[in-house]
């Protein structure tokens, strides 16, 4: 008997050990990533792109993270989580390596698609790091442990997007004091030794591949993971319809007088705003679970939450949207007023955000959760691709308002979405897979 109890505690502390060593690459592979979406986003509208020439820079990279949602679930349980991890970390330097060879003589069409290419990879970089640290959170925890699994979920998930957060002022701050491509090199050579670091610090705990997964078996059978992705993509779509586009080209008008001097204030106000936002909106999700008072993370609890969240989220943008409308044009009041807003945006975001990521395992089976937590992500990755499509066109030819509306009807799509969940359903099925 204790020569059991010691194995076991022996396997715990290899997974509490993977866990952190996943959960480090993790945050420094997602601080490179919010550095280089700024670094992106206000180099290439500094040089002329329009709203949607940049929204056409990010559509590829959320494509392909769509795609490799789709495949990296099936590639983690056929090569092993380890695999994925490397091949993410690898991926993101050689995007970053990739972009340092940008010709600004080059043609704008010429520009356009080598750096869609670029961010393509990136994409895919971006969602097999995210699969592989989000699947072992279940992996590595003891089966049926809900209220743990929401706390460790939520405690990734928000500690992650704050450190993305610091990753966008980071991004700008790079930009205005050592520019462009030599910002790449020095993010691209942090990386690396991260890289090596992961590899050398790696514990075991994570599983191992299988000779044989059928690639059929990504596509989810149950109708709450199918419902939940299908709620996850008009969430993260009435983030972007606004995040990736629409308020930081605002902003950039509104603060930039077209000095040099000028420009790089304008960089570091977006970047300190985009940051705050996204490291405010980490907080909130990592604290969700106290927040909402659910210790006990009861199913039949948290499944109305998600719907009530969705449903107030969605009252946010148009209202914001029904004040654009109603302002002639740029001002301080509105400047004020949307930074207020989309900071509360951002707290209720992050609460249907981490409801969603808690569902996500809770509703996965042991033997499916990498396959179920890829088809949930290539979800998200739909979402954002078209967050990212439409935060272009609806500010192109709608203007500011037209943004957040988009934003708040995809918002209420995702409530409607939401409303389909059922809580007895999951518990049955988890009562069947633990008998």
């Amino acid at each position: 008997m204790s020569e059991t109890t010691s194995q076991s505690s022996a396997r715990a502390k290899g997974g509490l050990a993977a866990y952190a060593v996943v959960t480090a690459a993790y945050w420094a592979f997602m601080l490179t990533d919010g550095a280089l979406r700024m670094l992106v986003l206000l180099h290439f509208h500094v040089l002329g792109f329009g709203p949607i020439q940049l929204a056409y820079l990010f559509l590829l990279y959320e494509f392909m993270g769509m795609v490799t949602n789709l495949s990296a679930g099936w590639l983690a349980a056929r090569f092993g989580l380890t695999a994925t991890l490397y091949a993410g970390l690898a991926l993101q330097i050689g995007a970053l390596l990739a972009l340092t060879q940008l010709d600004e003589t080059w043609t704008l069409a010429l520009s356009v698609v080598f750096v869609m290419l670029v961010q393509g990879v990136a994409g895919v970089a971006k969602d097999l790091t995210k699969m592989s640290s989000k699947s072992a959170v279940k992996l590595l925890l003891p089966e049926n442990a809900h209220s743990q699994l929401f706390r460790w979920v939520a405690l990734l998930t928000g500690s992650k997007n704050a450190v993305k957060g610091l990753g966008f002022l980071v991004g700008a701050g790079l930009l205005a004091l050592i520019g462009f491509q030599n910002a790449l090199f020095a993010m691209a050579a942090a990386l690396g030794v991260i890289l090596i670091g992961v590899a050398i610090a790696m514990p075991p705990g994570l599983p191992k591949g299988k000779a044989k997964v059928p690639f059929r078996d990504v596509f989810s059978q149950s109708a709450n993971v199918n419902w939940l992705s299908a709620a996850r993509v008009f969430l993260f779509g009435a983030r972007d319809v606004w995040f990736v586009v629409g308020i930081p080209i605002y902003f950039y008008q509104v603060l930039s007088d077209g000095t040099e001097a000028g420009m790089r204030q304008a960089f570091f106000l977006i970047g300190a705003f985009m940051a705050l936002w996204i490291i405010g909106y980490g907080f909130v999700q990592a604290t969700a679970p106290r927040l909402l008072k659910q210790r006990e993370a009861d199913l039949t609890k948290v499944v109305p939450l998600a719907q009530h969240w969705a449903l107030g989220l969605s009252t946010i943008p148009l209202a914001l949207a029904g004040l654009a409308a109603m302002a002639s044009g740029p001002s301080d009041w509105l400047t004020t007023t949307l930074v207020v807003g989309l900071l509360i945006f951002g707290a209720v975001f992050a609460i249907n955000s981490a409801i969603h990521s808690f569902l996500i395992l809770a509703f996965s089976h042991g033997s499916r959760v990498t396959l179920d937590v890829g088809f949930y992500y290539m979800s998200n990755a739909t979402g954002r691709l078209l967050g990212t499509l439409f935060s272009g066109l609806s500010y192109q030819y709608l203007g500011l308002a037209g943004c957040l509306a988009t934003a708040g009807v995809f918002a209420f799509l995702s409530f409607l979405f939401a409303r389909k969940l059922k809580a007895q359903e999951s518990v049955s099925s988890a009562s069947e897979t633990a008998a």
